[in-house]
């Protein structure tokens, strides 16, 4: 078991909640107010961990696994309260935004136009020490934010110019990063680029205080690393020749995975790979920089389709789907052998779903990593299914589901008449058992299993059907904006988690009759 967190070394448990999920009037969910209760919900119910999806800017279908950077944080996180408590943005009514879905287009609009807004504020009554604290900031993180402003800006002029497609579509120059084109843009583009280190400084600012707020409370922060980032990004644009890219800086081949559970005809992504004997040829440096900043930003860290590192799933960039794809070689041990040189023992959850070969299963044991394990999953065979709890191996990370998987109340509703009797019989559920109890003996299930670490998503606390699902893979419309509000809640929830929480030993026996 990896000794990089003290939470993968004895029982705890945590809930599964993205920011944007959160409530709030600003159309989305934030480092506001409402994170700060929500941490101290956790901490009331004996929740030791909050895990998130990636903090990243959301890309195409608003999915924070295709964002323009693996550095920069989401604009859209940045609360709005303190940049009026601090001056540089007067209060105003927000519109009327839903609850309960972010409405993505009239979001980022008026949110953006907010933040623009708070950096001309910033600019003229901004602080001796705020802007020096600002600029100290820029220097210190320069690795990764240099090329993202000027990315940003670049791409902003593109699109207001009415231009289409991606950074390979940009003038040549501009495109094939000619030393001449690039002074050229940052001169020209001198206000957006300080824009986008505002909105960089305040998330950044805003994060480290809503973490160290939770740290107080005893609730560690687990994030979510993509395996692969867009064509349409910074880090691409900024090392073309890190990844499989033709001389049009088009990809010859993309990522995805085979027909699965999800789907028959498997996922493309349409993520560029990596040509990793590159990177191995300067040490993975690379991989280190945005592994330290990933450390930088939780406590530990889900790494996402981590089989991929053994081999993955290459696809011709011609193909419209993954079908015809083939498994092709990882690093393996050389990359994780090279961040461990340069940072320690590494607090990785890997997540290690779908068509799992031994290389895969070597790769994780060999480093110490957890992995993990889904209760949607375990009803298919029979009682030699590795993911029901009593083969739960203790450095399991244990999931009733993901973000990936319906709801465990609309999982039950679309199960097959195998799997219900089953889990009805596995669970205790009893004939004729009513279905909202079934989220809630998955809960059970997960925080009882042997494995370490249980986690839950918000949804299953609150024994929500499948319309609250969070992401349906293989689609890229109708994800990655459900919402919940506090009067979905109430007192109820809070405290049988903590119950379960502490008769599992997962939190102080004192929480039972808290």
């Amino acid at each position: 078991m990896s000794a990089g967190h003290a939470l993968l070394q004895r029982r705890a448990a945590g809930v599964l909640l993205h920011i944007t999920s959160l409530p709030g009037p600003h159309g989305c969910g934030d480092f506001g107010p409402a994170a700060r209760h929500f941490v101290d919900w956790l901490a009331a119910a004996g929740q030791s961990v909050w895990q998130m999806l990636p903090v990243h800017p959301v890309g195409p279908g608003h999915s924070p696994y295709q964002s323009v950077s693996a550095f920069a944080g989401c604009a859209l996180m940045v609360a709005l309260e303190p940049l009026v408590e601090r001056g540089w943005l007067a209060a105003a009514t927000p519109p009327p935004f839903s609850a309960h879905t972010v409405e993505w287009e009239r979001v980022v609009a008026w949110r953006m136009q907010r933040l623009r807004e708070a950096a001309v504020g910033f600019a003229a009554r901004a602080s001796a020490a705020e802007r020096d604290a600002h600029a100290q900031w820029c220097a210190r993180e320069a690795g990764w934010l240099d090329d993202y402003t000027l990315f940003k800006a670049i791409d902003t002029a593109y699109r207001r110019g009415g231009g289409e497609g991606g950074w390979w579509r940009w003038q040549r120059p501009l495109a094939a990063r000619e030393p001449a084109a690039l002074a050229a843009a940052a001169r020209t583009l001198a206000d957006d680029i300080a824009f986008w280190r505002f909105v960089q400084w305040c998330f950044d600012t805003q994060w480290a205080a809503l973490h160290a707020y939770a740290r107080e409370r005893g609730v560690a922060v687990m994030g979510d690393l993509p395996i692969f980032v867009a064509h349409h990004s910074a880090d691409c644009w900024a090392r073309p020749e890190l990844y499989q890219l033709d001389a049009g800086f088009e990809p010859s081949v993309v990522a995805g995975v085979p027909p699965d559970y999800f789907s028959p005809t498997g996922q493309r992504w349409g993520n560029p790979l990596y040509r990793w004997e590159r990177m191995a040829a300067d040490g993975y440096a690379w991989w280190t920089a945005r592994v330290r900043r990933a450390l930088a930003l939780a406590d530990l860290f889900r790494i996402d389709h981590f089989r991929g590192f053994a081999g993955c799933w290459e696809i011709p960039a011609t193909s419209p789907t993954a079908v015809d794809g083939r498994w092709v070689p990882g690093p393996g041990s050389a990359l994780f052998d090279a961040l461990e040189a340069a940072l320690g023992r590494l607090p990785i959850v890997a997540e290690d779903l779908g068509l799992i070969t031994p290389d895969v299963v070597a790769l994780r044991e060999r480093h110490g990593f957890a992995g993990m394990k889904v209760l949607q999953f375990a009803f298919g065979g029979d009682a030699g299914n590795a993911f029901l709890p009593h083969h739960h191996p203790p450095e399991a990370v244990v999931y009733s589901g993901t973000h990936d998987n319906d709801t465990s109340l609309g999982w039950w509703r679309g199960a097959s008449a195998h799997e219900r009797a089953f889990a009805a019989a596995y669970l205790g559920l009893g004939p004729g058992a009513d279905d909202t109890t079934v989220p809630w003996a998955l809960v059970r299930a997960a925080l009882t299993s042997p494995g370490r670490l249980a986690i839950v998503p918000m949804q299953d606390v609150l024994a929500l059907d499948g319309t609250h699902r969070m992401n349906r893979p293989g689609t890229t419309e109708g994800n990655w904006g459900w919402r919940f509000d506090w009067g979905m809640v109430g007192a109820a929830p809070g405290r049988r988690l903590a119950a379960l929480a502490a008769a599992s030993g997962r939190a102080p026996i004192e929480r039972l009759g808290a």
